[in-house]
């Protein structure tokens, strides 16, 4: 099986590592402010698939399986909100990261027992782990930066987060098979991504496009 590549997150060449990244983080601060605690807040335009989406990165974890979960990206914690009301995932141990403090706060409002973590893991150290970590509309969004820019973005949050990892992670990205492109979007070609899975992290993956026309969610195993 090929070794996680070694990834220093806390000495990233400049020169060769975007620091762009934080016009995403932009973009969600201010879907945020703009419409609060809502499924527009975290830029899903539809709370019915989004909730779709919630239900697919918890399919990494077999049901009624104890396990404990990083929900890398939480925003509020809307995913947790949803899966309070879902018997399989009842005995998920749940924590939420998140790097902008303002979705944190209103997370740590509702749920006031569980833990979440403020963390922008390319500036600070972190190196828990867990069983699963999910990062759900983490590699959908480009925002401002170039299609190269998002791909290095994403290649090191995946092995930074598989590294966290005990079973597997998940995460999704935009697809290719449209008909057309957002320019805001983060529009992966499978090939360039299983290139990299298979040379650099593992060969035990799923890609499932079986739930919406315009995504993709894979599950990497270890």
């Amino acid at each position: 099986m090929p070794t996680v590549a070694t990834i220093d997150l806390m000495h990233v060449d400049s020169q060769t590592f975007p620091t762009s990244y934080d016009s995403i983080r932009h973009w969600y601060v201010n879907r945020l402010h703009e419409h609060g605690d809502t499924h527009l807040g975290i830029g899903w335009p539809d709370q019915e698939k989004a909730e779709t989406k919630y239900r697919i990165m918890l399919e990494l974890i077999p049901p009624n399986q104890p396990a404990s979960l990083l929900d890398f990206g939480c925003g509020p914690g809307r995913m947790l909100d949803w899966m309070k009301h879902q018997p399989p995932w009842s005995q998920v141990r749940y924590a939420g990261l998140d790097f902008n403090a303002d979705s944190l706060e209103l997370a740590r409002r509702k749920h006031r027992s569980t833990r979440f973590i403020q963390c922008d893991i390319f500036r600070e150290s972190f190196d828990e782990h867990f069983d699963y970590v999910v990062m759900n509309g983490v590699l959908t969004m480009k925002a401002a930066m170039s299609f190269e820019q998002m791909w290095e973005y994403a290649r090191r949050l995946i092995a930074a987060t598989f590294r966290l990892a005990n079973v597997g992670i998940a995460f999704n990205v935009m697809s290719k098979a449209v008909d057309w492109e957002k320019e805001i979007l983060f529009h992966l070609p499978t090939d360039t991504l299983i290139d990299f899975l298979t040379s650099t992290l593992s060969r035990r993956f799923i890609i499932r496009q079986d739930y919406a026309p315009f995504e993709y969610t894979v599950y990497v195993y270890r």
